[in-house]
């Protein structure tokens, strides 16, 4: 198992990439909803539509959680963008026993309260459109691994262009807080969660 690193050049030159990426391409940011800080690891959970999704969950990172960031990311996509080694990501194989370890991997950083981990459930990349999400089956297996010792956080990402030529990028969060975080019923309260905040994005940007 390849374990994360985070070389500083390269890891703070990636949190100044992101700050300066994001305020050249899109108008404004719009963060919506609370986080309260428990002085845990946090397990972050998010939808899966573009390019720009691991900078905006390092763009979070940066302004909320203020965590060291890890990602699991596809072992032919961290093989091919090699400077992601050095800035948190570490790989999983679909489809193999390796599998495990990078599950178990998972579990084993969120034990740190130091830690932020980025998960894309459905484990590729799907259209902004789809209104419903299927979680990988590894995702339950972590949620009952870290057995409440971490807090577990969705986050849908969604954009609107309106009569800008810069589009605005909404983010909405929520805390997953189950009884005891069980592994059954996660992916029904994301995508619950996922309908809601479509629902008010249309509503907001109406208003």
């Amino acid at each position: 198992m390849v374990k994360s690193k985070h070389n500083p050049l390269i890891y703070n030159f990636l949190k100044t990439y992101t700050l300066w990426k994001i305020s050249r391409n899109f108008r404004q940011v719009i963060i919506n909803g609370e986080f309260k800080d428990n002085n845990k690891a946090i397990l972050l959970i998010s939808n899966h539509f573009s390019w720009w999704d691991g900078f905006w969950a390092m763009y979070l990172n940066l302004k909320i959680f203020r965590r060291k960031f890890h990602f699991m990311m596809l072992e032919e996509q961290l093989e091919k963008f090699w400077f992601f080694k050095y800035s948190g990501g570490y790989p999983v194989r679909k489809r193999t026993r390796s599998v495990l370890e990078s599950i178990d991997y998972t579990i084993e950083l969120l034990s740190g309260s130091q830690n932020l981990v980025l998960l894309f459930p459905q484990g590729r990349l799907e259209s902004l459109y789809k209104n419903s999400i299927t979680f990988e089956k590894g995702i339950t297996r972590i949620v009952s691994g870290i057995n409440g010792k971490a807090q577990i956080l969705f986050v849908v990402n969604l954009i609107d262009y309106l009569s800008e030529p810069k589009p605005s990028l909404y983010v909405w969060l929520k805390e997953f807080t189950n009884e005891n975080q069980q592994a059954e019923g996660i992916e029904k309260a994301y995508n619950t969660f996922l309908s809601e905040c479509i629902s008010e994005q249309i509503k907001s940007v109406n208003d």
